[in-house]
């Protein structure tokens, strides 16, 4: 009903209604719609600042301390008792419950709580059991401290908040969705947040980055201090167990191993993916093991995964909070601050409290002790009233009471009256006063604490650390992520074919020409004989005009990939040639590579992906007196300049036909290759470490910590083993050395070896369970110094320096090798080289070389339809070859 609407029913419609006039309900929506939203924002959704609980949460700690007694309790029970509190129903207590006790932190369980790894939900409230840990008991309350209010329905008092010590909202995380608002504040590590906190209190500066309990692979670059606008990437951990096997053994937060799995099975199904099958033997641990159809790599299956799979999702976290009954937008920096200050307040006002608390005891002790050791109470026992008592014992303490910190009131007196005969009687004086100098150590003890409130904060914040820090260090892995396009490594699903006459590309035309696999996220460029040309997506049936002459899968950022061109400009004019390459461009614009004349001719055309350039010979047609009509030209003569350029002059007559002559050489340079150690990717970037330049035929030597030497053709979308120690280009004619202890005979052996079967991973070391890799030498003539260990009563051996190359001749990589030495080893280096000349390499520049891509590449998801900028708009230079 809309504000302002009048309501007014006719006697006909409604008898009863002939008495009422009108009922506005101007505003009324309004007001009772911001009513409910702030009651959803700060009494439902939103935790507060003070203690980091949304409301029932804080009702359900409040619970179980009312009926913690150190043994568990049926969650129902404590279910029941939080309804006092809660105005809500017994599940969404339960449920609340459950996810607290999931976070093992505050609640110590017993039974089937649910498991956040599989999804599995919890056993009903009456077959599960809780109790408060020992972490919330010592950090959650403090009753002395703690401001109270009626409950709902003015029977019970609860807490306003809970006294907690603790970055336990930073700990724990929140996620909540209100009325116009929401917030998401990830969990933080328990360790980092105390060490966080005492920096906070040094003056020094901190970080804190979010750690989940799935563990996982994080990329925290753009976290933003959990403000709005931030986000992070999440990756499962997966591994490769063999060739044919992938394993998962950690998971992105927010999923769990069935989400997961269904996830993988989807791209599969869609063609993205190609597995054999899924296993998932989760228990405590998460392992899913992926099985993978032979022929398949599994380091560009890893990348897909990440890519079209919920192995990899990012969060957006927004940091919202409740102070002072209003929403608050801060990061988890200004929370952490805030929390550690809250927490030395909370910390000082207990310390104020047991302070007076302590001098009360101390005051009454020694009133105490003047009391009986004066035998005050005999004073008292002619008289015959109270005040007579009363006035009685004050006159007999007044002579005795000079040194205590403040004066005897009335209060104190009537204590006194209620010390039994049996006390009196038994009072020991040496006792009195040994008591009496321990609650004054105690007393000077707290106001020390008062008086350096800081450093007792610090050590509040170590004592935590030490007593619950085991067992909870970091899970998840902070590391850069590599930004993965989905082009490279999705499964190539379907077919292109093409209807070259009538203009048509497309999946669906069965009928006509087959051109190659591809995947539907695939760009395809098109060039017809009119000389234009065009990338559009893949789709069942798309028009890109008339008499194609090329069609093929579109490479974005492709440098290698030359098009060579013969081409007539318009009727009657002359013919150029020309060599570009296409590395970006706007999705389905149609580009003009000519002058676009009426009557333009393309006469010869190729696609090259490395760059090769062609003899090609010219026929001219017999007009005139023309001398020369036949002659051959080589594109390696041409310039590659950018598509827009008009190319150089062949001829001003008319071509008859051009032929190829002859297949030619790659003219561009070997590529060069880096390795980038943070994300642990090859790359052309010039990011990380240089490798080398690579032609078609060289490889890179891989040797990890386990003894696995193996040998790769160098694919951007290689993925390295996080125990790998050499990484270099593989020379086939360089030894390679290596110090292993051999587990059996538990000696050192030195070997030697080439690498004989490039394709074949295999291992230098016995599989002994005690084997292990020393040393791993890649020079051609290393050496190594030897230190012994000392014998009892013996002076220690001198240091053995040896040549390897003279040690040990070259023998096959299976052999166990020569043995090091039979004497006690203390540990072994590695010394500098000594001086070889390697045979210099043959001249590079003109061999054909693999391309650095072996699928198409697009920005992952293919968003854009904007590519890049059209580049060589302006490269119009022509030389005249005849």
């Amino acid at each position: 009903m809309e504000e302002n609407e009048e309501v007014n029913e006719s006697p006909e419609q409604n008898p009863d209604s002939s008495q009422d006039a009108l009922t506005r309900v101007t505003g009324m929506y309004k007001d009772w719609f911001l009513d409910y939203a702030s009651y959803v924002i700060l009494e439902r959704a939103v935790p507060a600042i003070e203690d980091g609980f949304k409301p029932v949460q804080r009702r359900i700690m409040h619970a179980l301390k009312e009926l913690d007694d150190g043994r568990y309790n049926k969650v129902a029970n404590v279910v029941g008792h939080t309804m006092q509190y809660h105005p809500h129903g017994d599940a969404s207590i339960a449920d609340a419950m459950v996810q607290i006790g999931q976070k093992d932190l505050l609640i110590d369980t017993q039974g089937n709580w649910g498991n956040i790894l599989t999804g599995d939900s919890a056993a009903a409230s009456r077959y599960i059991e809780a109790r408060l840990s020992k972490f919330a008991l010592d950090v959650v309350f403090s009753p002395k401290i703690t401001e109270w209010q009626l409950s709902y329905d003015g029977r019970k008092k609860e807490p306003v908040n809970l006294p907690v010590k603790f970055p336990l909202l930073l700990a724990q995380g929140a996620e909540g969705i209100a009325v116009g608002l929401s917030t998401k504040i990830l969990p933080h590590n328990f360790n980092e947040l105390i060490d966080a906190s005492i920096k906070h209190l040094k003056g020094q500066r901190f970080k804190l980055f979010p750690d989940f309990p799935t563990a996982g692979i994080i990329d925290v670059s753009n976290y933003n201090d959990g403000l709005r606008g931030g986000k992070i990437r999440v990756r499962a951990k997966i591994s490769q167990r063999d060739k044919n096997t992938l394993v998962i053994n950690e998971i992105p937060f927010g999923t769990n191993t069935s989400s997961l799995i269904d996830s993988i099975l989807k791209a599969n199904d869609k063609g993205k993916i190609k597995i054999k099958k899924i296993e998932d033997n989760t228990a405590a641990e998460v392992e899913i093991l992926v099985h993978l159809p032979s022929g398949i790599s599994p380091d560009r299956t890893i990348d897909a995964l990440y890519a079209f799979t919920s192995c990899e999702s990012s969060i957006s976290p927004l940091a919202c909070i409740i102070e002072d009954n209003k929403p608050l937008f801060i990061g988890v920096t200004e929370m952490l601050r805030r929390s550690t200050d809250a927490t030395v307040e909370l910390l000082r006002q207990e310390l104020e409290i047991q302070l007076s608390e302590l001098q009360e005891q101390w005051h009454f002790a020694s009133l105490e002790r003047i009391f009986i050791e004066n035998r005050i109470y005999r004073d008292i026992e002619e008289e015959e009233t109270w005040e007579g008592v009363i006035t009685a014992i004050d006159k007999g303490l007044k002579p005795h009471t000079q040194h205590l910190k403040r004066a005897v009131t009335e209060e104190d007196i009537v204590r006194l009256t209620e010390i039994r005969i049996k006390r009196i009687s038994k009072f020991d004086l040496d006792k009195a006063q040994q008591h009496l100098e321990s609650l004054e150590e105690r007393i000077a003890q707290t106001q020390h604490h008062l008086d350096n409130l800081v450093d007792f904060a610090i050590d509040y914040f170590k004592d935590l650390k030490s007593k619950y820090g085991k067992g909870r260090e970091r899970k998840s892995e902070i590391r850069i992520f590599d930004d993965i396009e989905a082009t490279k490594v999705v499964i190539r699903n379907t077919k292109l074919y093409v209807n070259r006459e009538e203009g048509f590309v497309g999946t669906s035309l069965r009928r006509d020409e087959y051109v190659t696999d591809c995947s539907d996220i695939d760009d395809i460029i098109v060039f017809t004989k009119d000389g234009k040309m065009m990338v559009t997506r893949v789709d069942t049936k798309t028009f890109v005009g008339k008499n194609i002459i090329h069609v093929a899968v579109f490479k974005k950022k492709d440098k290698r990939t030359i098009y060579n061109m013969i081409y007539k400009d318009g009727r009657g004019g002359a013919t150029y040639i020309k060599r570009f390459a296409v590395t970006s461009i706007t999705r389905d614009k149609a580009y003009e590579l000519t002058s676009g004349k009426a009557g333009t001719d393309v006469s010869y055309f190729s696609a090259n992906p490395n760059g090769e350039a062609e003899v090609v010979t010219v026929n001219l047609r017999q007009v005139g007196s023309i001398k020369k009509l036949k002659w051959d030209m080589d594109f390696a003569d041409v310039l590659i300049k950018g598509r827009a350029s008009k190319g150089n002059i062949v001829t001003k007559y008319s071509v008859k036909r051009i032929e190829l002559k002859e297949k030619g050489l790659s003219t561009l340079k070997p590529r060069k290759l880096w390795f980038d150690e943070t994300v642990q990717r090859l790359n052309m970037d010039e990011r990380g470490e240089f490798l080398g330049e690579f032609t078609g035929e060289d490889r890179l030597l891989i040797i990890n910590q386990n003894g696995l030497v193996k040998t790769v053709i160098p694919e951007l979308t290689l993925r390295f083993d996080d125990d790998m120690i050499v990484l270099e280009k593989w020379d086939p004619n360089k030894p390679l050395s290596a110090i292993h202890w051999e587990g059996e005979k538990e000696l050192f052996y030195v070997k030697r070896f080439l690498i004989e079967n490039p394709d074949k991973e295999e291992t230098i070391i016995t599989d002994h369970s005690k084997s292990y890799l020393e040393k791993m030498f890649t020079d051609y003539r290393p050496r190594a110094e030897i230190v012994f260990s000392k014998k009892r009563g013996q002076d220690r051996k001198n240091n053995l320096e040896i040549n390897l190359e003279e040690f040990i001749s070259v023998k096959g990589i299976t052999a166990m090798g020569n043995q090091l030495t039979k004497e006690k080893v203390l540990e072994i280096n590695a010394l500098d080289p000594l001086p070889y000349e390697p045979p210099e390499p043959k001249d590079t520049m003109d061999i054909e070389v693999v391309d650095e891509e072996n699928v198409a590449s697009e920005t992952k998801g293919g968003k854009s339809e904007s590519s890049g900028e059209d580049e060589g708009k302006n490269d119009n230079e022509q030389t005249t070859l005849f």
